[in-house]
């Protein structure tokens, strides 16, 4: 398998909260990947997550776009699939993202300071922000980085 190259690191945001209830950014590496074939395929990098209920959520966030202070909704990947946006935590961390860049949502459970809950978000440009959200239906995790 040594076609496959080195093991991939491949980068994503983690939107977290602290125990104080504050939402922080964290710049994370999915590094648990497995070499793997696929029936006759040639061998691939998997990285397969726990099992659980979920729900697939396209969205399109128009120009000019502004979700002022929210939490997202469930623990949830955000890929962009076109356009930018960014997320502002409550720390005052802001992330820009565009195609094929992906966050984890898990601000759940914030205490709201000086007018902020969560983070707020937005489109970038003038073009709308086409996102894929997979809302996983479980507990959010105070822990930065934890998915691997």
């Amino acid at each position: 398998m040594s076609g496959l190259g080195p093991k991939p690191q491949v980068p994503y945001w983690h939107l977290w909260t602290d125990d104080a209830g504050v939402s922080h950014q964290q710049l994370c590496h999915l590094t648990q990947y497995q070499a793997q074939q696929i029936g006759s395929a040639d061998p691939q990098w998997n990285n397969p997550q726990p099992r659980g209920d979920a729900t697939v959520v396209f969205t399109v966030q128009p120009v000019g776009w502004i979700g002022e202070w929210h939490e997202n909704p469930a623990p949830q990947w955000i890929v962009v699939l076109s356009g930018r946006w960014f997320i502002e935590s409550m720390d005052g961390t802001r992330i820009e993202q565009g195609p094929g860049e992906f966050s984890l949502g898990e601000d759940q459970g914030c205490v709201a300071s000086e007018g902020r809950l969560g983070h707020r978000s937005g489109t970038i440009g003038d073009v709308p922000a086409v996102l894929l959200c997979v809302r996983c239906h479980v507990d959010p995790v105070r822990v930065p980085c934890h998915v691997r």
